[in-house]
């Protein structure tokens, strides 16, 4: 018997060993599990046939069946401090596959840790991929108030190496005559099954970064960042 065919899964890779923040991908967030932001996100946008959280703890899996999301295999591969997440996804694509018989056109990660992003930015990135036609596409937010032209490494003597040295000179370059400046965040990346399946990446030939809006991209990796998300949440 042959697989059925689905277009679109969503892989939440929620590993159980945070080290900077115990049990990160389940605190508390404003009253919610963390994890469950981007489930309620991910069920709200009506875009998935198939929601997968992807973990290799059995307290995490409780938490997301509860949010009403399946979680019928733990993950059995990429589930260390050290494998890209990519690759974590790839192993819950094909466990998926494989065990409910079915085929997936595109494949959506979306980070546990990311719970201000939104449906609609979930919506927003799948409009702009289908339109873009690419292998992948990464989520990405712009540089603000931080303005990372003028980054610099600073050695033992504070001393600063400036990476864009052109674009300090003495303060002569006014930062409104600069480019904008993106970085990837983890919010949204989506890309066609077949290529991730091959590639093992999301950074495949072709890739495109699309942005967000950068409240958004917030991505909780320790206790700082969790106030700060917590701040922005408030002021919504």
């Amino acid at each position: 018997m042959g697989r059925s065919s689905l277009k679109r899964i969503a892989v939440i890779p929620a590993r159980g060993g945070s080290k900077r923040i115990p049990h990160k991908n389940i605190i508390d967030f404003e009253g919610k599990p963390l994890l469950v932001w981007t489930i309620q996100a991910a069920q709200e946008s009506g875009l998935f046939d198939r929601i997968v959280v992807s973990t290799d703890d059995r307290e995490i899996a409780e938490v997301a069946e509860r949010a009403g999301v399946q979680v019928p295999f733990l993950r059995i591969e990429a589930n260390d401090d050290v494998s890209p997440i990519s690759l974590a996804t790839v192993a819950a694509v094909t466990q998926a596959q494989t065990h409910w018989g079915e085929e997936y056109k595109t494949v959506t990660q979306l980070m546990p840790t990311c719970p201000l992003r939104t449906s609609e930015v979930i919506a927003a990135c799948h409009n702009q991929f289908a339109i873009a036609e690419v292998n992948s596409q990464i989520s990405c937010f712009k540089f603000e108030w931080m303005n990372a032209w003028w980054a610099a490494k600073l050695d033992s003597r504070f001393v600063p190496e400036f990476l864009f040295p052109d674009a300090v000179k003495g303060g002569n370059v006014r930062s409104q005559e600069l480019p904008s400046l993106y970085a990837p965040c983890g919010a949204v990346w989506i890309g066609k099954t077949c290529e991730l399946l091959r590639t093992k990446t999301f950074y495949s030939e072709g890739h495109t970064l699309f942005p967000i809006p950068w409240k958004a991209a917030v991505d909780i990796d320790s206790y700082e960042d969790l106030e700060f998300a917590k701040a922005i949440f408030r002021i919504k």
